[in-house]
C-alpha cells in the first residue's frame, strides 16, 4: 500500500477532531487518524507548537486559536458572516426564530452563522455543521442555482433519507429544484427533523451568482410560508447588495 505524504499525515491530524470528538488524547489522535504514536506524537508536536492544536492541563488536545485566525481569512466564512449578520439580526427581530446562513461544499451545506430564537423549534444546527444538500432549505437554494451538470451528478446520486418526508426520489428533486428557480424561495418541510419547516432564499456576489444561502426555521404545525418569505426575501437582497450586487444592471 502506497504510504501518504507528510502533508496527508497532517490533515489526518486535524481531521482527526470533529463536534463529536473535540478534544483528544495523542493516542486518540493516532488511531482516529491511522497513525503510529511516534508519528502522531512529531506531527501533534509540530502542529501544537504553531499554534493548530493546544494542549490543556489535563493533557488533552484542542483546535488551536491559529487555525481560528486562519479560518477567518476564507471570504465565505467569517467575512461573509461578518457582512451578513446585521440582516441576519433583523431577520431575527422580525420572526424571533432560528436564522441561519450557509454555504456550499460540494455535496453538502455547510452553516457559517445562526441565530437561535430562544422559544423557536429545536433544530440540529451548529456552526461548521454540514448536511446533504437536498435536506435543507438553504441546500435547495443552492443546488437549484449551481450548475446543471453538477445538478444532475446530485440527483442521479444517493439521496440520504433522514425522515419519512425527505426527498428521495430523482424526479421530484429536479422538480422541486425548479420550483426553486421559479420562485425565488425554497421551503424544506420536515426533511430533517418531523416538526421543522424552513424556508430559504439565495444570497448573490457581485456579479449575481448565488454565494450562500439564508433561512428561517420553524414549527412546521404553525408554519406561515406565505408570510415568512418577503422576509427571508428581504434578509437575502440585503446582504447581496452589501456584497456588491446590483439587481438593476442583472441580465435577464
Amino acid at each position: 500500500m502506497t504510504s501518504r505524504s507528510a502533508p496527508d499525515r497532517l490533515l489526518a491530524v486535524l481531521a482527526a477532531f470533529d463536534h463529536s470528538h473535540p478534544a483528544l488524547s495523542l493516542s486518540d489522535i493516532g488511531r482516529r487518524a491511522g497513525l503510529t504514536l511516534t508519528t502522531a506524537h512529531r506531527l501533534v508536536g509540530a502542529l501544537t507548537e504553531w499554534g493548530a492544536l493546544e494542549r490543556d492541563a489535563s493533557g488533552l488536545y484542542h483546535v488551536g486559536l491559529r487555525l481560528w485566525e486562519v479560518a477567518a481569512l476564507a471570504p465565505r466564512g467569517l467575512a461573509l458572516r461578518q457582512v451578513a449578520l446585521p440582516y441576519l439580526e433583523d431577520l431575527y427581530e422580525a420572526t424571533h426564530e432560528n436564522v441561519q446562513l450557509a454555504v456550499r461544499d460540494g455535496s453538502e451545506v455547510v452553516y457559517t452563522e445562526w441565530i437561535s430564537g430562544r422559544s423557536a423549534v429545536g433544530v440540529h444546527i451548529r456552526v461548521g455543521a454540514r448536511w446533504p444538500l437536498h435536506v435543507t432549505g438553504v441546500g435547495l437554494v443552492l443546488l437549484a442555482h449551481g450548475d446543471a451538470a453538477s445538478q444532475e451528478a446530485y440527483c442521479g446520486g444517493p439521496l440520504t433519507s433522514l425522515t419519512a418526508h425527505t426527498i428521495t426520489d430523482p424526479a421530484q428533486l429536479r422538480r422541486v429544484l425548479a420550483e426553486v428557480r421559479r420562485t425565488g424561495v425554497a421551503v424544506s418541510s420536515r426533511q430533517v427533523t418531523d416538526d421543522a419547516l424552513s424556508v430559504a432564499a439565495p444570497v448573490r456576489g457581485p456579479g449575481g451568482a448565488v454565494v450562500a444561502a439564508v433561512s428561517v426555521v420553524v414549527p412546521h404545525a404553525d408554519a406561515q410560508v406565505p408570510v415568512l418569505a418577503p422576509a427571508v426575501r428581504v434578509a437575502a437582497r440585503g446582504i447581496s447588495r452589501a456584497l456588491g450586487w446590483q439587481p438593476e444592471r442583472a441580465q435577464d
